[in-house]
């Protein structure tokens, strides 16, 4: 039994699955996905979306002068906020947390690259600074 463990352990780390901490480095990779939609940093501009500065910990529908979906506003009014486990539900598909919202984007499927946004993402203070 000892060795079964010791093996999925092992296959575990080498694989890099979900024991492995977010990569801040590949989570700026995976944001080119979104930056056709999406700035973030000090210069960030409203794009098709918000910009993403301070995100992590915001409340829904924070960033002043976007037009938000009904669906981002009643949440906002619910008091909802985007911390991590509603941005990983959100950026793996938009549709089933916000199924009326306005991003046309098919999500990130995989785990660790939705982690690794995530973290890239939370560096990131409302003004844009690190």
């Amino acid at each position: 039994m000892r060795l079964v463990l010791a093996s999925v352990l092992v296959l575990a780390a080498a694989t890099g699955s979900a024991y492995a901490d977010p990569d801040v480095a590949k989570g700026e990779t995976v944001f080119k996905k979104c930056m056709a939609c999406h700035a973030i940093g000090p210069d960030a501009k409203v794009k098709v979306g918000p910009p993403l500065n301070g995100i992590v910990g915001a409340k829904w529908a924070h960033f002043e002068g976007y037009a938000y979906s009904q669906d981002i506003k009643d949440g906002a009014a619910a008091g909802k906020v985007w911390d991590e486990a509603t941005l990983n539900d959100y950026i793996e598909n938009p549709k089933h947390l916000v199924p009326k919202g306005k991003m046309a984007f098919a999500g990130v499927k995989n785990e660790d690259e939705r982690k690794d946004l995530i973290a890239f993402l939370a560096q990131f203070k409302p003004d844009g600074s690190k």
